[in-house]
């Protein structure tokens, strides 16, 4: 299962059949679950630990050193869960003692080509990346959040679960879960109706949280009033606890 061009150091644990491409290189303090697929020129260095029935395409640099000019040679990590695709040319650094020391993407994530995951990230679960998608260090991706092609996101931005953004997107600020939004910089462009029925929303929730945005976005509220009528309408709009955690933890503000 492993090419004969391979180089895979002898200290790497690699679990059952685990496939290693031609050319690619595995590190010492490198850990792959079982069945992972590691497809040609790619290389895993640093303290990095891939679980199980991953498949990593040609041409990525996974567990490099983070692009950060304090790092200095600490052993940081890079944590990858189960049944992620990635696809070609990706780069996912190592964390830095600034933060976590850790750079994690969850599980069942769909990362397409050119995608960059900087330091100290931390993806969720079935999140999908489009092409280009770029993501600077200490960005927070919550499940489900979708990132349109060329989507580029400021450091320390947060992404709330369920929230979609447009091809070409500037983040430099926060985007609460459920909301679409698009543009340089980005703008709200409503509630992500479409992907929250795919999910099992039922009509009545998607209802809901349209009314919710137009508080958030449409009422002329503060942020904090229209926190406020959220949390009257919790007990009957369950899906509303989401939003008010996650804008209970934004410290860049949100989107408006």
């Amino acid at each position: 299962m492993i090419h004969q061009t391979a180089i895979v150091h002898p200290g790497a644990r690699l679990g059952a059949n685990v496939s290693v491409g031609a050319y690619s290189i595995i590190g010492e303090h490198v850990q792959i679950g079982d069945n992972t697929e590691i497809g040609p020129h790619v290389v895993i260095e640093g303290h990095t630990t891939i679980g199980r029935d991953n498949r990593i395409f040609q041409f990525c640099s996974i567990g490099a050193e983070p692009q950060d000019k304090k790092y200095a040679g600490e052993p940081t990590r890079l944590e990858i869960g189960d049944r992620n695709v990635i696809r070609e040319f990706c780069t996912f650094n190592l964390g830095t003692i600034q933060d976590g020391g850790v750079t994690r993407l969850g599980n069942d994530n769909w990362i397409m080509a050119y995608v960059h995951l900087a330091h100290d990230c931390q993806v969720g679960n079935h999140t999908i990346f489009a092409n280009n998608a770029q993501l600077a260090g200490h960005c927070h991706v919550d499940d489900h959040a979708i990132l349109g092609g060329f989507t580029v996101v400021h450091q320390f931005v947060r992404i709330g679960a369920h929230s979609m953004t447009g091809m070409g997107t500037i983040l430099f600020q926060d985007l609460p879960p459920y909301v679409t939004a698009a543009g340089n910089t980005a703008s709200p462009y409503g509630i992500n109706s479409e992907g929250l029925k795919r999910r099992g929303f039922t009509s009545e929730a998607v209802m809901a949280l349209k009314r919710a945005y137009r508080a958030i976005y449409k009422s002329g509220l503060t942020l904090e009033e229209a926190k406020a009528k959220l949390e009257a309408d919790l007990a009957k709009h369950p899906e509303y606890q989401l939003l008010l955690d996650f804008l209970a933890v934004s410290k860049r503000g949100i989107v408006r």
